[in-house]
């Protein structure tokens, strides 16, 4: 059986389509497109493999494939509605043992939390078909990582029916444990930040609060990671409240009557 380490996909999932933020994947960030920056910090990951975009096939995000074109990236464009499907083609086509789901809305991931994930997935050959660091969520929202075998993706790219299992990928593994061999990575400081520190991007003030991050810490430090911006918060908490009244909103509010792995406490309305 080949080493997984060998065919790692990393994927990150983009679109223009926000509804709430539309476009926000090309926004600036010190200089260059949201996406650009994204596509960076994960390839700084050491184990992150063969870096993909995958967008759609609308028109919507031709500029999407135009920025991965004159950047360099890889891109894949698929179904504008099934993630799950763009995740598995996406792997597919890059021949993928290890696929890695990555949303294009964490812009401040850190890659030494990539690479724990995947070295902790590593260090257990054979062991787990997923494995995240979501299921319990306890680094800051925005260090999403969700690995998973092309075995076990496969299943759930044929077997998946429910919309929020198309729309979100990885649903259908980790809401059945007893199926699939489910692993976490939780935070080595035993810290809980996950519904405190909001550090992805759905909103305006999300982009206000990524973008002052940007611009305080890139200029000097390109490699910036979660600990430079905890010192940074602490030091400026003004920057910290942009989107405070957004902590802990997340999509699982939407769909508490359907995931069975999912409490009240882990997501909550937007006041």
């Amino acid at each position: 059986m080949p080493d997984p380490a060998h065919s790692i996909v990393t994927v990150i999932q983009a679109r223009t389509g926000s509804t709430r933020l539309p476009n926000k994947v090309m926004r600036p960030l010190a200089g260059k497109p949201l996406l650009t920056r994204m596509v960076e910090r994960v390839a700084a990951a050491e184990l992150a493999g063969t870096v993909v975009v995958a967008t759609t096939i609308n028109p919507a995000d031709d500029p999407i494939a135009d920025l991965c074109r004159s950047e360099g990236f890889n891109c894949y464009r698929g179904d504008p509605d099934d993630l799950l499907d763009r995740h598995y083609r996406a792997g597919l086509q890059h021949g993928a043992g290890t696929i890695i789901k990555i949303p294009s809305d964490c812009p401040l991931i850190d890659p030494a939390i990539i690479d724990r994930a995947i070295r902790f997935y590593l260090a257990h050959p054979g062991a787990f078909d997923y494995v995240g660091n979501l299921h319990p969520a306890t680094y800051p929202d925005g260090n999403d990582v969700e690995i998973m075998t092309a075995a076990a993706l496969e299943i759930a790219w044929r077997e998946a029916r429910r919309p929020l299992e198309r729309e979100h990928t990885t649903p259908f593994l980790w809401e059945n444990p007893g199926r699939f061999r489910i692993g976490n990575v939780e935070w080595e400081t035993g810290l809980d930040y996950s519904m405190t520190h909001r550090w992805t991007i759905d909103y305006e003030e999300d982009y206000q609060f990524i973008s002052s991050i940007y611009d305080a810490l890139y200029p000097a430090n390109p490699a910036f990671g979660l600990t430079d911006i905890l010192m940074f918060l602490t030091d400026n908490p003004q920057v910290a409240t942009l989107n405070q009244h957004l902590a802990g909103v997340n999509w699982y509010r939407h769909h508490l009557d359907d995931l069975k792995t999912v409490s009240a406490a882990q997501t909550r309305p937007i006041d």
